[in-house]
Parts: structure tokens; sequence; C-alpha cells
């Protein structure tokens, strides 16, 4: 029997069709829903979807029916599926509460992976776009993420170092012995003493603190 439930929100209908039968034939997946532009999020939220994939390119405000839905309370993991290739509709739709933003040219095994890594409770970027969209959120206008000045506890720096080299909360949790639910309190620590609002934030901070310790160190 499939292990994960997903649903499509699309307005084209080929595609989506295309997109159903693809993983419907894996037998890895259960179709909870498909819906097009006039679908209401909520509608297939209801059906409670391990994952809720929704393309971007639609009329109305798309990104704003995600942070209406989004929040600590959304089981259903929101993973954005588009052609746009758009710097600030990806960090857009990431602070709005989408898990991940895969373009349509990634190979359908990049968008298992994506599935894969949100429901893991991380985000996922097509890699080829990750550089830029992590660079522009890190120059955004608003309070700077990251300050020299914090200090990690021994667990919460271990966190970070498995972070930096790309780990995912499962892998984090096998490595320190830990529980995943554990990993997910630290990261939510983490977020709130860097200032960051998703775990991309955190690492852009990490990157920061980590550089501004090596500055500091070659300055004595």
């Amino acid at each position: 029997m499939p292990n994960k439930t997903i649903a499509f929100i699309d307005d084209h209908p080929i595609l989506l069709s295309g997109l159903v039968k693809s993983f419907q034939e894996t037998n890895e997946y259960q179709i909870a829903g498909t819906g097009s532009a006039t679908t209401d999020f909520a509608v297939l939220l209801d059906r409670d979807p391990d994952v809720l994939i929704v393309d971007l390119s639609m009329p109305g405000d798309v990104i704003a029916q995600i942070a209406s839905v989004a929040g600590p309370n959304l089981r259903t993991k929101i993973l954005v599926f588009t052609a746009s290739a758009s710097i600030d509709l990806a960090v857009r739709a990431l602070n709005a509460g989408a898990d991940g933003f895969v373009l349509k040219g990634s190979t359908e095994a990049e968008l298992h992976q994506a599935i894969n890594t949100v429901l893991a409770g991380d985000t996922f970027i097509t890699p080829s776009f990750a550089g830029r969209v992590i660079a522009s959120l890190n120059k955004r206008d608003s309070k700077p993420i990251g300050d020299s000045t914090v200090k990690f506890s021994v667990r919460e720096d271990q966190i970070v170092q498995l972070l930096l080299i790309g780990r995912t909360n499962r892998e984090i949790a096998t490595r320190l012995s830990i529980s995943e639910k554990t990993v997910k309190h630290y990261m939510t620590l983490l977020m709130q003493k860097l200032n960051a609002r998703n775990r991309v934030e955190v690492v852009i901070a990490a990157k920061e603190i980590e550089a501004g310790h090596h500055r500091s160190a070659a300055a004595e």
C-alpha cells in the first residue's frame, strides 16, 4: 500500500494528468486530490495529504493562499512546483510558509527527492537555483540574521555543524542519538536565537557567525 499521500494544484490539465499518472505508477504514493486555479487550498488540505504540490503560475495570489494556510499547526508540507525561475517569487513563497521550491525543468527524480526532503522536515530548493535564492534571502532589507556575539550551547553547536554540511533532521538525529522531535525543538530555538524565519536562514546565519569567528581569530 502507498505510504505517502499527495495532492496537486495546477492550472495545466495535461501536466496535471501526467503528474498524477506518474506518481500513481510508482505505487509509493496515494493521490489525495487535485485542483486548479479555482480550488481553495483548504478543500484539499481537509483531506490531510502529506504533501501539497502547487504551481504559482495561476490566476490570483497563490502566495497569499500559501500564507493563509501555512503555519506550525499545519501537518501538510507545501511544495511549490513552477516554471517561474523568479528569485523574488521563490523568496516570497518560502517566506510565506512553503517548505520547498522546485522548478518544472527539474527531473522526476528531483521532484521525488524534494518530496522526501520536505517530509523529513527540511527545506528543498532546486539545486541549480538554490544559491541565488539563498543570496537573495541574505541580502534582504529587514533586520540582519545572525550575530557574531551569539553563543551556542554544546548541543546547538553540534546541530549547526551538521546543518552546515547539509544533513537532514533525520540524519542529525541519528548522528547525535536523539529523536527527530528533539532536533526540531533545537531548530526552533536556533531560529529564534538567529532571527531566522526558516531552515535556509539558519544555515546562512550560522555561516556568517562562523566567518565572523574566523575573522576575529585571524585578527588576534
